[in-house]
Order: C-alpha cells, then sequence, then structure tokens
C-alpha cells in the first residue's frame, strides 16, 4: 500500500512542478508582449513627435562645431 501512496505523491509532484514551470513560462510570454507594446507605443510617440516639430529639431546635433 506505501509503493501506491509514493507513487500517487510522486504522481502529484511531478504534475505539480509541470503547471509550474506552464504558468512561469506563460507569465514570462505576456512580460515581454507588454515590453513590445510598450516600446511600439513608444515609437509611435517619438514618430508623432518628430513629425509636428519644425523643420531641424528633433534631430541629434553636434555640438562641437
Amino acid at each position: 500500500m506505501s509503493d501506491v501512496v509514493s507513487i500517487a505523491q510522486s504522481f502529484a509532484a511531478t504534475q505539480a512542478a509541470s503547471l509550474q514551470q506552464a504558468l512561469s513560462t506563460e507569465m514570462l510570454r505576456q512580460n515581454a508582449e507588454s515590453a513590445q507594446s510598450l516600446v511600439s507605443m513608444l515609437q509611435q510617440s517619438v514618430d508623432q513627435t518628430k513629425a509636428t516639430l519644425p523643420e531641424g529639431q528633433g534631430t541629434i546635433v553636434d555640438r562641437t562645431a
């Protein structure tokens, strides 16, 4: 009987570890998607700001000249 309990405990531990790994993977995927969305939003903001600036502004300026 103890063999059955041992096998059941081992199976439950394996399932729990598998679930934990799946949840961790999903959280990482969602974090990556969130970061990518933020980068995209910031890039759009930069593009819009550059589009509304007068000619010559919003570009890199050489201060040594």
